[in-house]
């Protein structure tokens, strides 16, 4: 069983390091990605010079503002400009500000040559900051030195998609094969970060990395033959026009759907295999049979909180995407439009197969635990 989940292990690994796509070999050597510099300062609202109220046709009051601005960062540090935000255009992300607030303005010469000033949105960093303390403080008081772990393999999770994964797509690396060897590399962080080097992590990592095969499997059949193409949203289209490499928007939809159930999968397993453990230390005598019985019926109620969760957490963040169904106009006047938009396709695919994911592996890791884990054995080997 060890010389079986140290293969698994070895292979992630393996993967992880030498996962060479063919089509980064197709990409000239001086082909990296180097972000645009955009001219943008930070600025304080001084003064509103003047404001406009109108009416929207469906009874929306909006207001445009003449404003001035005193710039706290940049080039421009230390000057007052203006922004004018009156015109005959109705912007429907135009905001309503007030003396005093914090905006992020974008900046470019006109064709007198001098500058014109935009706002894009406000300053949100104070507020995430303040967040992100209370966050950090929390979990460290419920969770401990568990919180702490979780913590830093979260840091770590970051740190290889931001820092490893985005940087080797630029430079053409396949999406699906990069993103199957980073899932690997966070699993392991994930893990073993937090449950530590014991045999309730091994099986963790075992389950998790089957269930994770079938997910990408399910998720390249359907997505094939759904021919999502992965390029649906809108955010595809700013990146078409900005990346000087070519990238297989399919594939990369595929590592998102990868990726995106490690999350899930890596809840349900450690948890299943958490209660297997406690229960064999309640009660040692207990058959593996009636350990695995057990552990399943915890297993269906984890399961049935779960798919809500996800289903929940899709609506919720597509909200204005649910009432746009209920408008009744192009492209969503039938519930075939609706279903045959690429858009909803391609959540209908993430969702139905990470929840299939997540059905197959609460099973999995309750049968490796009731067989294989044995807690007294366990809790003088773990460190």
């Amino acid at each position: 069983m060890r010389k079986i989940l140290y293969l698994f292990i070895g292979a992630a690994l393996f993967l992880s390091f030498f996962a060479f796509p063919a089509q980064a070999q197709e990409v000239v050597a001086n082909s990296n990605l180097e972000p645009a510099k955009a001219l943008t300062a930070e600025a304080e609202v001084l003064k509103i010079v003047e404001e406009r109220n109108f009416e929207r046709e469906n009874g929306q009051e909006v207001t445009q503002q003449n404003l001035e601005l005193g710039i706290l960062t940049g080039s421009f540090k230390g000057q007052v400009k203006n922004y004018y935000g009156i015109s005959e255009l109705d912007v429907v992300a135009a905001q309503n500000y007030k003396v005093g607030d914090k905006v992020v303005v974008s900046y470019d010469k006109n064709e007198d040559g001098e500058y014109s000033f935009y706002i894009i949105d406000f300053v949100r960093t104070p507020t995430l900051i303040y967040l992100g303390l209370l966050f950090v403080v929390i979990v460290l008081l419920v969770g401990g030195k568990k919180g702490l772990l979780s913590l830093l393999s979260l840091t770590l999770t970051f740190l290889l998609i931001i820092k490893v994964l985005v940087p080797l797509l630029f430079k053409g690396w396949d999406p699906l094969w990069t993103g199957i060897s980073i899932a690997a590399l966070i699993l392991l962080a994930l893990i073993y970060l937090t449950e530590g080097l014991n045999k309730k992590a091994h099986l963790a990592v075992l389950s998790i990395i089957v269930s994770l095969l079938i997910t990408a499997l399910l998720a390249w059949i359907f997505g094939s033959a759904g021919r999502l193409s992965g390029a649906g949203n809108e955010e595809v289209i700013f990146l078409i026009d900005s990346l000087d490499v070519p990238i297989s928007f399919h594939r990369l939809l595929l590592a998102s759907i990868i990726i995106g159930a490690l999350g899930v999968l890596d809840d349900i397993v450690v948890g299943q295999i958490e209660a297997v453990y406690q229960l064999k230390e309640a009660n040692p005598e207990l058959k593996p049979q009636r350990i695995f019985k057990m552990g399943l019926k915890i297993s269906r109620t984890h399961l049935g909180a779960i798919i809500n969760t996800l289903f929940l957490a899709y609506v919720s963040a597509s909200l204005p995407l649910v009432l746009l169904f209920n408008v009744h106009q192009e492209p969503f006047l039938t519930t075939a439009q609706i279903i045959n938009n690429e858009n909803i396709a391609t959540e209908i695919v993430r969702t139905l197969v990470g929840v299939i994911g997540i059905c197959l592996a609460a099973p999995l890791a309750t049968f490796l635990a009731a067989y294989y884990l044995n807690p007294p054995v366990d809790k003088k080997k773990s460190f």
